[in-house]
């Protein structure tokens, strides 16, 4: 049934085939779910989704008619757009670092002590090989004169 119905609005005939069930029992169907208000029936997100793209380029009179045409309000509509911006822009950071734990935090710092004690010892260990280099170069240098 859902196929007959608004954004798919696929032919009767093809779903009675499809289906099994015959074309003037879809159509009764289809009438009666038409005929009741539009709040009744249950848009799903990919519906909701082509309808915003399906309109997007429309003036608000063709708008408006596409919208009336598939029993859909003009309010229903920008708020499926806005919905559909919102979820395609970033998170929210207070919405990321929400879902942080607190065991996290402590890791976290742990990690960093770890990884400036190492840096200190990369530092120490990198001047003694220079320090080897420049004690054996001074060395060196006095047994071949």
């Amino acid at each position: 049934m859902a196929r007959l119905l608004p954004p798919e609005s696929a032919a009767v005939e093809l779903v009675a085939l499809q289906v099994g069930v015959g074309a003037g029992t879809l159509e009764r169907w289809q009438a009666e779910l038409l005929s009741g208000p539009a709040r009744g029936r249950a848009q799903t997100a990919a519906a909701r989704l082509e309808a915003v793209i399906t309109t997007a380029s429309m003036n608000e009179a063709a708008k408006n008619a596409w919208c009336r045409e598939h029993g859909v309000y003009a309010a229903e509509l920008a708020q499926w757009l806005a919905s559909a911006t919102a979820a395609l822009g970033e998170p929210p950071k207070a919405a990321v670092r929400a879902h942080a734990k607190p065991q996290d935090g402590r890791r976290i710092k742990e990690l960093e002590r770890n990884l400036l004690r190492k840096d200190r010892a990369l530092a120490e260990t990198l001047a003694l090989l220079v320090l080897s280099k420049k004690v054996d170069a001074i060395f060196n240098k006095g047994e071949d004169e």
